[in-house]
């Protein structure tokens, strides 16, 4: 059987590689995978201390967590595509009117 030492390392493995992701990288696209890979780290994280404490509220953390990460995603592609729409622009540095 696998420990929950396991779990723990391998989440934040993927916790570290999203982070370096997002900061390295100059693509939108790029930078929400990553957000994406962070936040699905942190609900194998969960799900994993849940299931080993026998304790449920981190599996239902995890189903309110879900959800805010598609609309996360959903959001920042809409916002993306305006963005492409107006700049023809899918990197961090060509974008520069993001203020109001």
């Amino acid at each position: 059987m696998v420990g929950p030492e396991a779990f723990l390392w391998l989440s934040l493995g993927l916790f570290l590689i999203g982070t370096l992701g997002f900061l390295t990288r100059r693509s939108i696209i790029i930078m929400l995978i990553s957000i994406e890979l962070q936040l699905n780290a942190v609900n194998l994280l969960l799900v994993s201390l849940s299931h080993y404490l026998q304790d449920p509220r981190g599996q239902v953390l995890v189903l309110f967590v879900i959800p805010v990460a598609a609309a996360e995603a959903a959001i920042g592609l809409a916002i993306l595509m305006a963005l492409f729409r107006l700049k023809a622009a899918a990197h961090v540095e060509q974008i520069k009117e993001m203020r109001g």
